[in-house]
């Protein structure tokens, strides 16, 4: 089973008003230990995608999470009105290890790379809907109800800027010679194989749970056959998995990252 998470999770919310969108950039909705907002920049591309940036702001002492935060914590999630949401991109998350819980997440402010696809092309006003868990000894649920025009300030020179660095920071798309190749499912055990730069030296995998999962914090074990592989416990699982499960990853070495998807068996 999953362990009980260490932070004691408290019902506050902080909810800001959507009000009226007269720019880009959505206004910061705040609660203790952290603010966000959504930041947009350009027009939208080809086949209408909008690239944007969300901004998690990160009071001294204070946390927020991965995609999969581990052991314990509060998945972050974003719904979109008046455009679709293409994608979400995280960087590369810290592993931290507190009261015997094992936990990925961010202890700076972070950005995550936003992908939204708007209706014909058009970039109008767009609502979002954030939930977030910002933690120090306690974690504060954060849900923001958040608006904004990107066609308002669409060559804004400051947003223009948080958006690339945004998607500056993510990891590349893992390929041949740096990803992960396979995976083999012992039950309790899931064993994953890595393509690695540098075969047998130290790397870090950070792997998300698809939904009816639950992993534990995956450990590197000798190579082989010119792969390295990882032992992932699994905590839970359905009964009957369905075919073509994949969860996403981040694979890193040597300072360099990539992301990914791999099939669970």
């Amino acid at each position: 089973m999953k362990k009980t998470p260490a932070f004691l999770l408290v019902s506050i919310l902080s909810c800001a008003a959507p009000g009226v969108a007269v720019a880009s950039s959505s206004p910061w909705a705040n609660v203790q230990g952290g603010a966000v907002r959504l930041v947009s920049s350009g027009e939208p591309d080809a086949d209408g995608t909008l690239r944007a940036a969300l901004q998690i702001d990160l009071k001294p002492g204070w946390k927020t999470y991965w995609r999969d935060p581990g052991d314990t914590g509060v998945p972050p999630s974003i719904s979109v009105t008046g455009a679709s949401l293409a994608g979400v991109a995280y960087p590369v998350p810290q592993r931290f290890s507190e009261e015997g819980t094992v936990w990925n997440g961010y202890e700076a402010p972070v950005s995550f790379a936003v992908r939204l696809k708007v209706p014909d092309g058009k970039a109008e006003e767009i609502g979002a809907h954030v939930f977030l868990g910002i933690c120090q000894t306690i974690c504060i649920p954060l849900q923001a109800e958040l608006k904004l025009d990107p066609g308002a300030d669409s060559a804004n020179p400051e947003d223009a800027a948080i958006v690339s660095q945004a998607f500056k920071a993510v990891p590349r798309p893992a390929r041949s010679g740096f990803q992960l190749a396979e995976a083999e499912n012992g039950g309790k055990t899931l064993t994953v194989a890595a393509e690695l730069p540098q075969p047998g030296e130290a790397a870090e995998l950070f792997l998300a749970a698809p939904e009816g999962y639950s992993f534990g914090p995956p450990r590197q074990l000798a190579g082989k056959d010119g792969k390295t592989g990882f032992s992932v416990q699994v905590y839970e699982q359905p009964d009957k998995p369905a075919p073509g499960t994949m969860a996403a990853y981040t694979l890193v070495q040597n300072g360099e990252a990539v992301a990914g998807t791999v099939s669970l068996p």
